[in-house]
């Protein structure tokens, strides 16, 4: 782990994960997607939180994500954001990635695999997923963006996944 993120650690990160799970939430609650995301000053103050609004705002882009680097990218320079960490429920999506890169976010964490995620969405329209993880996306460019993901705790998987479980049941 680089050493501008030697405040996180384990137990930090699944302290952070579960204020996404919250988001998560709410944004379930508000009629959207169960996504939610963080953000994480270098010092631990969480700065900014952001669901999904997709549903609600019927804007394709409102991923938990992308919203959240919108936010902080008008809130913050790209040399602060650098030193943050963005905490996800999920792992993101090819644009969320492109999001976080072009936004100069400096390191991700998430708690639940993307290709978990399809195994229960499966071909449902409302969640067409790239089988694309966002690793791959940040190798195609210039930044080392650290990446901490998936957890490795399993009570905490299933707790994230808990909202997508009865979610992704609907008709």
């Amino acid at each position: 782990m680089s050493s501008r993120f030697s405040f996180f650690g384990p137990k930090k990160d699944t302290l952070y994960l579960m204020q996404a799970h919250e988001a998560a939430k709410r944004s379930l609650a508000d009629g959207n997607h169960p996504f939610g995301a963080v953000l994480v000053s270098q010092d631990g103050e969480v700065l900014l939180s952001s669901g999904n609004v997709e549903v609600t705002e019927r804007d394709c882009t409102g991923h938990a994500e992308t919203n959240l680097m919108r936010l902080a990218s008008k809130r913050f320079s790209p040399s602060f954001l650098w030193d943050c960490s963005l905490y996800t429920t999920v792992e993101p999506c090819a644009m969320c990635s492109g999001a976080m890169y072009w936004g100069n976010l400096g390191r991700l964490v998430y708690g639940v695999e993307e290709r978990k995620l399809l195994a229960l969405t499966g071909d449902n329209p409302l969640n067409p997923t790239f089988d694309l993880p966002c690793r791959e996306v940040f190798a195609r460019g210039q930044k080392n963006i650290v990446v901490v993901g998936p957890t490795s705790d399993s009570k905490l998987e299933a707790e994230l996944l808990s909202l997508h479980r009865e979610y992704w049941k609907r008709d």
